[in-house]
């Protein structure tokens, strides 16, 4: 059986083409995605057409891929991070 702490996410590393790494927590990037997404909603990746909320679309994306194309040669890329205490 699977640790549960796999499913667990404290925090996110996010990656933007020409940009220094960043420390999110999953409430920062979504709301990071959300404000991208919002700005591409004529030009949406196919799996995300099927939602029309700006919500649904970000907190979908941010728990099946890591990464999105923003266009020609920007990117934003993001993984989970487990913070020791």
């Amino acid at each position: 059986m699977p640790d549960p702490m796999m499913y667990s996410e404290e925090a996110y590393v996010l990656l933007e083409a020409n940009q220094p790494e960043q420390l999110l927590s999953p409430v920062e990037l979504l709301e990071r995605l959300k404000t991208v997404l919002a700005d591409r909603q004529d030009d949406l990746p196919r799996d995300l057409q099927k939602f029309s909320d700006l919500e649904a679309q970000a907190k979908y994306l941010m728990e099946t891929s890591c990464e999105l194309d923003v266009e020609p040669g920007q990117y934003l890329q993001w993984y989970v991070v487990r913070l020791e205490k």
